[in-house]
């Protein structure tokens, strides 16, 4: 088969390398970390703390840059953008899914939904955000501030949030960090059955075995290193 007709990987990282100064001189956050995950696949990165999981999930989507290396999306080297044209790609291309939920506390559970929406200028951004919310479970809870909602409910405004776009990719740092075990297992349920449902591809950091085991392949980070 001719190379042209391989489709084109959802996520291409290929030799990436972060380094920051310290009080010591150089410290190497993540040294030539290269893998491959085509659309609609599911990946767990995994390793101890300060192993460098989410500098990587950061440098994957373009919030920070690093020292050697490229990673495209869809095809596109995001570091050949500008700043600008990184935070349209993420606008356009990605949802992201924090431990700490990243929810605006001046915004109810309806208007933190809407926001993505609004940003891209779509009108019918208030019925789309009432739907997603039902399927999240939170028709009842629309015009809630985060202050008012739970941590398993505002992880599923987290969750509606990065959905609503229905982006290409999906990325998760840790979201069931500040979740107990049981609201965790429902939050992650229903990440994968919205996963499932738009065939988006999903790119999950978790420090737990079992939430890992449920990506369709996983890579381990130790000591800025990649372990297959």
């Amino acid at each position: 088969m001719p190379e042209s007709s391989f489709p084109t990987p959802a996520v291409h990282v290929e030799n990436l390398t972060k380094r920051v100064e310290d009080a010591t001189g150089e410290l190497l956050i993540l040294d030539n970390i290269n893998f491959t995950l085509h659309a609609g696949g599911t990946l767990a990165i995994t390793g101890a703390s300060g192993s460098g999981k989410s500098t990587l999930l950061g440098l994957l989507a373009g919030l920070d840059t690093p020292s050697e290396g490229t990673v495209k999306l869809n095809g596109i080297d995001i570091f050949a953008l500008d700043e600008d044209g990184r935070a349209e790609l993420r606008k356009r291309q990605l949802g992201f899914v924090f431990q700490s939920f990243q929810l605006l506390g001046h915004l109810n559970a309806l208007e933190n939904v809407m926001l993505p929406l609004e940003l891209r200028g779509e009108a019918d951004a208030r019925e789309k955000a009432q739907a997603m919310l039902a399927r999240v479970g939170l028709a009842s809870r629309l015009k809630h501030y985060p202050k008012y909602l739970s941590g398993g409910e505002q992880q599923r405004v987290a969750l509606a949030r990065a959905f609503i776009t229905e982006p290409p990719l999906l990325f998760a740092d840790e979201p069931t960090g500040s979740l107990d075990a049981a609201t965790g297992e429902s939050v992650i349920r229903l990440m994968f059955e919205m996963n499932r449902e738009r065939n988006s591809t999903l790119v999950l950091v978790t420090h737990d075995p079992s939430i890992a085991s449920l990506c369709q392949r996983r890579i381990t980070i130790a000591a800025g290193r990649l372990v297959e």
